[in-house]
């Protein structure tokens, strides 16, 4: 094996060489399977905690230069031992509970929160053949399971026994929730054209094609790219959409009554459910793991990393917007949007089929790949520009009837005026 082989595969040799060390030792069964699972959860811990120190620092720095502010320059070289001064800060802040909580489920809160955003690692394939599990309804896993930090929320909001981390846990609610529902719809598309739920053959659906190079899902599906990114941001309640924590409106909200290392468990569980965010956009529009020369390690986690530096970029220059506008936005805009999109690509990738087997098996025009996937990025585009036609027509419309009812109460004031004058 040559030393750019070793250098691609190098996590499966190291997992393979590892696997087979504890197996020596324990022999085959179930005993050495569960010390494995163990070392590998543990590794994916770890790959958490160094990402998540390495998230705070970039964006603290990012978002400092965006508002051109300096940001952390005192703890190390450049600031670069800031996240390790934040995690001792953590460790001695004085740990508190309220008189009045609902003591199990409050502690429980932010282990449960943590425990939930790891857990979406476990289906992630970060090279071939390097994957926790490699189940066949990964995509359904990965959105199950990050529903459940709405759980812990509600959890924290409720046994917190304070009025605004309840209205904070109720925002979450209503937030997660619907968000949840255009980010499904759109990973839908991404489900018809792979033909699977399991992120391995999504990864390979963009790598290889019919025996040809494959192309990347956010050149087929933009706007469901686009929502999908825009309903992760809303998920883990990041700018604009941060909802949940409103220091202007419910002081810090779900978690105002956390200290200490709890406190810092749900810091915890934001980021590293934003990376798992990041890394299922880069799995499911960006093809993963794929790209040439580098290791595949490498390129999904500098594809993780653009994603989470748009994220970053969001948030040093949007301002948060309304619960309103919030629920708006999805409810009366992305859903319909998105479910107008899905029915379409369904359509269509019945009607045009890049696989000439299938098309003479189940009907359907022969087209290239490349044909397939320019037909489907201007359905995609067609969609959007209609969807933001009709919007602008209904907010032209909404600005008439504003400015008559303007010029009507303007009309008034100066009739009552002039009778004033006159008596």
């Amino acid at each position: 094996m040559s030393v750019f082989e070793v250098i691609n595969n190098i996590l499966k040799i190291v997992g393979d060489a590892v696997a087979g060390l504890i197996t020596s030792l324990l022999g085959a069964g179930a005993l050495s399977e569960i010390v494995v699972m163990f070392i590998a959860a543990f590794v994916i811990c770890g790959f958490c905690a160094v990402a998540f120190m390495a998230m705070t620092y970039a964006e603290r720095k990012i978002v400092a230069r965006i508002q051109d502010r300096i940001g952390p320059n005192q703890a190390g070289p450049y600031g670069v031992l800031q996240p390790l001064a934040d995690g001792v800060k953590m460790f001695t802040k004085e740990d508190t509970t309220p008189a009045t909580a609902d003591r199990w489920v409050y502690n429980l809160a932010p282990l449960v929160i943590a425990v939930f955003a790891l857990l979406t690692y476990a289906v992630i394939p970060f090279a071939p053949s390097v994957v926790g599990a490699n189940l066949n309804i990964g995509v359904l896993y990965v959105i199950a399971v990050g529903s459940g930090s709405t759980i812990a929320i509600m959890m924290a909001g409720w046994g917190s026994n304070n009025k605004y981390s309840l209205l904070g846990a109720f925002r979450t609610v209503a937030q997660l929730v619907g968000y949840e529902v255009p980010m499904l719809l759109n990973v839908l598309p991404v489900v018809m054209l792979s033909g699977s739920m399991s992120l391995v053959d999504i990864v390979e659906r963009q790598t290889l094609a019919n025996g040809a190079h494959g192309i990347p899902f956010i050149l087929m599906l933009p706007l469901s790219a686009l929502i999908f990114l825009i309903s992760g941001i809303a998920e883990t309640g990041r700018s604009p959409f941060d909802l949940l924590e409103a220091e202007s409106e419910i002081v810090a909200g779900f978690h105002v009554e956390y200290s200490g290392m709890k406190f810092a468990l749900f810091f915890l569980g934001e980021y590293v459910n934003a990376l798992a965010v990041s890394i299922m956009f880069a799995v499911l529009f960006l093809g993963g793991y794929a790209g040439p020369v580098l290791p595949p390690y490498i390129w999904l986690l500098l594809k993780a990393a653009a994603v989470f530096t748009v994220l970053m970029w969001l948030r040093g220059t949007l301002p948060r917007v309304r619960v309103d506008q919030l629920m708006s936005f999805n409810w009366k805009f992305l859903v319909p949007m998105s479910i107008v999109n899905v029915i379409l690509v369904m359509v269509l990738a019945k009607v045009f089929v890049a696989d000439p087997a299938l098309a003479a098996a189940n009907g359907g025009i022969a087209v290239s790949p490349g044909m397939q996937a320019l037909i489907l990025f201007v359905s995609n585009g067609v969609v959007l520009l209609s969807a933001l036609g009709i919007v602008a027509r209904h907010a032209r419309q909404m600005r008439l009837v504003e400015a008559e009812d303007l010029e009507k109460r303007r009309a008034q004031n100066m009739l009552v005026a002039a009778k004033a004058v006159a008596q």
